[in-house]
């Protein structure tokens, strides 16, 4: 025959008595929770916000175009999405 072992017929006990260690064991328990509650929710919106702050920057990056000064010529740099580039294939004859 099973028999429950003597700390759950303990922790039962303080929980169903009214007394301070029964309030305490309570207390601890429903902080837990709370913590395994609140954290996730928390991280979660963190990392919403954080989501919404980088595309909010890629966006601003990206309409913009920059121009920097190399030696005595400006150049105008474009984004890589307005830009066609052309590729031809070649032909290369190894001589090994």
């Amino acid at each position: 025959m099973n028999r429950s072992p003597a700390i759950v017929w303990l922790i039962l006990l303080l929980l169903l008595l009214p007394t301070a260690a029964g309030r305490i064991l309570i207390d601890v328990v429903g902080g837990v929770a709370l913590v395994l509650v609140a954290v996730p929710l928390i991280l979660t919106g963190l990392g919403w916000i954080g989501w919404k702050l980088m595309q909010a920057q890629a966006e601003r990056t990206s309409n913009s175009t920059v121009s920097s000064q190399v030696g005595s010529r400006t150049e105008t740099v474009v984004p890589a999405s307005e830009v066609t580039i052309d590729v031809t294939a070649q032909d290369v004859d190894s001589d090994s």
